[in-house]
């Protein structure tokens, strides 16, 4: 991704409060988190049939090979639905609404999608179609810094 632009990170929390991911398999999805911390887009793809996938698996979702290897994607995709919360998932969340969830496809990546945040006016129209770019955002505080990728429209 040489001809990229520099990926764009965030200094502040969109959403203060909300709660660390959950990582039930940290070996699985592990190359991952590390990319997000060095601001690349990382997803896995099968070295056998090349399919793209998303969310880490241990074997290809299409021929089952286990032979899956992670690779850096663009940090751009397009917005394939959304929606408007009013009613969060956590109760830290609560006073933060509404928010704005994104499901973003990626078509660099066969079109495989992502959740995130999308970032600015919670408010504003929100078109599917509209093109989108991750933003990094870095978690520092804690035993386990991470960084969560949200989305912006570019």
């Amino acid at each position: 991704m040489s001809d990229a632009p520099a990926p764009r990170v965030s200094t502040t929390h969109y959403l203060p409060g909300a709660p660390a991911p959950v990582r039930p398999e940290p070996e699985l999805d592990a190359p991952y988190w590390e990319g997000t911390r060095r601001h690349r887009l990382l997803v896995q793809r099968c070295r056998q049939c090349r399919t793209w996938q998303w969310g880490p698996e241990w074997i290809c979702h299409n021929c089952l090979s286990a032979d899956l290897a992670w690779t850096e994607i663009s940090q751009e995709g397009v917005i394939y639905s959304y929606e408007r919360v009013w009613h969060p998932v956590s109760p830290a969340l609560k006073e933060q609404t509404p928010y704005v969830a994104v499901l973003v496809e990626l078509p660099e990546a066969g079109g495989i999608r992502m959740i995130g945040n999308l970032l600015g006016d919670s408010k504003a129209e929100v078109r599917i179609g509209d093109k989108v770019r991750a933003v990094f955002e870095p978690h520092d505080e804690g035993e386990e810094p991470y960084t969560l990728v949200q989305w912006e429209r570019v």
